[in-house]
């Protein structure tokens, strides 16, 4: 009996994940540095009946994406001017960042969730950024520095402030720069008319996002987000934060997901702060004991996310709202999956599962 060619394997495994209720909408993309091998849409934009078909342009909160996509790549810019570097202290940025027990704390530890930094708040998020820097900076660490890898959202929202500081520019806004500059780069673009990456949804789009439901502690409870961050820490930020607030389409990640691949195999053309030495920086592990992270991005282990058989080069993340994207160097290949996970019913656990499976299923196309 022939085996299942990967494609079909594959769609078997999101569609399931739909008949499931893990997710209502997904939209996926999978391709190599010459372009899209393959892209598919699935379920509706909720589970009601009357919901409205997603499609490839569907939009999608990116949750946790947000970091290596917008907030590493604009740490990485600041770098290349010269304004920031991974070596520096954390204290250099944040006046309270202070005491022996985190004085040697640097951006890099930030960008590799080693900082000892736990992953949340205990208390509910505060309602400002002054709130949020000062409850941070002063919270006990969970460990000290570089002993081991904790994922932690706060490091993050704390590299977010830094980038706005030392770039005198709102986080989104040199995201946008950054994309601007690929753009006249003459690197492929996505249609601007359908698609999009970035930290606000236009309103005329909105009718196209894929809806999240508030978690029971969010005080949004009881309405779908539908444009908004999911995350509560983003949404008191504004929408704008180091951590989440991210939106996007397929067919954008994906054209971000190629520009990384095409740097990652030696291609020269690509401008800061996606060059292929700053890909291969922020994709090198960590020397932390126990630690698969690399700088903002996650690295290949045959228990990740992204399953057993992609190479030992093969980077990328995943997003609490069920999104995640791979991109393998050796293979020449990129996997994006979107899906709304946060709207209803699908557990954490269940969108480990078809996220392994996905990636199982294609690692042979």
């Amino acid at each position: 009996m022939p085996a299942t060619d990967p494609i079909t394997a594959a769609r078997a495994v999101v569609t399931g994940a739909v008949l499931d209720r893990t997710f209502p909408a997904a939209v996926v993309e999978v391709g190599d540095s010459g372009g899209v091998l393959w892209r598919e849409a699935f379920g509706t934009l909720t589970f009601e009946p009357a919901s409205a078909a997603a499609d490839d342009h569907t939009i999608f909160d990116l949750s946790s994406l947000t970091k290596p996509i917008a907030t590493t790549s604009v740490i990485m810019q600041l770098e290349s001017e010269g304004v920031v570097r991974a070596s520096d202290r954390v204290s250099l940025f944040f006046e309270e960042w202070r005491g022996p027990d985190r004085e040697s704390t640097t951006v890099q530890d930030l960008l590799e969730h080693a900082s000892g930094l736990a992953a949340r708040l205990v208390d509910a998020p505060p309602e400002d950024r002054r709130e949020f820097e000062h409850d941070i900076c002063t919270m006990r660490l969970e460990c000290p520095p570089r002993t081991r890898s904790i994922y932690s959202d706060l490091g993050f929202i704390l590299l977010g402030f830094m980038a706005a500081d030392r770039g005198a520019a709102p986080l989104a806004t040199q995201f946008d720069r950054i994309l601007g500059r690929l753009r006249a780069a003459a690197h492929p673009g996505f249609d601007d008319a359908n698609d999009m990456l970035a930290f606000a949804v236009p309103g005329e789009k909105r009718h196209r996002t894929a809806p999240t439901s508030p978690l029971d502690e969010d005080l949004r409870r009881g309405r779908m987000l539908i444009g908004e961050a999911h995350d509560n820490y983003a949404a008191a930020l504004g929408g704008v934060a180091g951590h989440a607030g991210l939106f996007g389409t397929a067919p954008a990640v994906g054209v971000f997901a190629r520009t990384l691949l095409a740097a990652a195999r030696g291609d020269a053309t690509i401008p800061q702060p996606l060059t292929q030495n700053q890909v291969a920086r922020v994709t090198t592990r960590s020397t932390v004991p126990g630690s698969s992270r690399a700088l903002g991005w996650d690295t290949m282990l045959t228990t990740s996310s992204c399953g057993a058989h992609l190479s030992s080069a093969a980077f990328g993340h995943v997003g609490f709202t069920g999104t995640s994207l791979w991109v393998d160097p050796i293979l020449d290949r990129y996997f994006v999956l979107l899906t709304n996970r946060a709207c209803g019913t699908g557990t954490k656990g269940a969108m480990r599962v078809v996220r392994r499976a996905f990636h199982d299923a294609l690692a042979r196309l």
